[in-house]
């Protein structure tokens, strides 16, 4: 069944009053029809199987038939720190994020960033990338839209992440593997985990030090050099691994 997203305001006497983009992609594009079923999403634990009851040029209205706590999302809140990589890889980074797991995504300004975007084409960017969080949600039966935040600098994200229990940071001149099983197996489901990931020239050395100071504990992702969107991608799976519950 497909999924959609909506406020807990368009509930109303059991039925989901569905608005915006999402009535032409019902309507137009997977062509749907009265008696049909769809799955509905509040951004919380809940889902709901649906049943289209009436489809006009605004709104598509649906009756709700079941209630049910799939426990799809992790039950730790991971928080993935991406320094902008080149390119369109960012796109790739935020869709493969919200598949495995991750509850938010923080576009990242460090040194080596090769991207540089302020201003409107930033706003432009994070508006994208947004899209494609939630069109990544739908697509993997999440129940929450993952934030993409705006983007920050290095500094403004170590001070974003000091309220999380957990910091992590893969880092080229860590060396041994023994730490990083020990760090990664001490996660324990319902701790907040921050993951911060370099752009595609590493971390300077003065960053790595502040990201130490500042709470983040540096691992070794193995003896090989992982592409930028690569790391990330390798850090939420294992994570996922470790917590998921069922």
């Amino acid at each position: 069944m497909y999924r959609f997203f909506a406020d807990r305001s368009q509930i109303e006497d059991g039925l989901v009053h569905i608005t915006g983009e999402d009535v032409q992609h019902i309507r137009n594009v997977l062509r749907m029809r009265p008696g049909e079923t769809i799955l509905i999403s509040c951004q919380d634990e809940w889902e709901y199987t649906c049943e289209v009851v009436s489809l006009s040029e605004k709104e598509v209205v649906c009756r709700i038939l079941d209630a049910q706590l799939p426990g799809k999302e992790l039950p730790s809140r991971i928080f993935l720190f991406q320094c902008l990589p080149k390119g369109d890889k960012m796109e790739t980074v935020v869709q493969k994020a919200v598949e495995l797991g991750a509850y938010s995504v923080i576009p990242v300004s460090s040194r080596r960033c090769i991207m540089k975007l302020d201003g409107k084409r930033a706003a432009q960017k994070v508006a994208r990338w947004n899209k494609i969080a939630e069109s990544a949600a739908k697509q993997s039966k999440r129940l929450i839209i993952p934030e993409v935040h705006d983007i920050m600098t290095f500094g403004e994200a170590l001070e974003f992440s000091r309220s999380l229990d957990v910091r992590l940071m893969p880092y080229e001149m860590e060396g041994g593997m023994e730490k990083t099983r020990s760090v990664l197996s001490g996660i324990r489901p319902g701790q907040s985990v921050g993951v911060l990931i370099g752009p595609e020239g590493g971390f300077d050395e003065r960053e790595a030090e502040d990201a130490r100071k500042n709470g983040f504990t540096t691992i070794t992702l193995g003896k090989r050099i992982l592409r930028t969107e690569t790391a990330g991608m390798t850090m939420l799976s294992i994570l996922m691994y470790l917590l998921e519950r069922d």
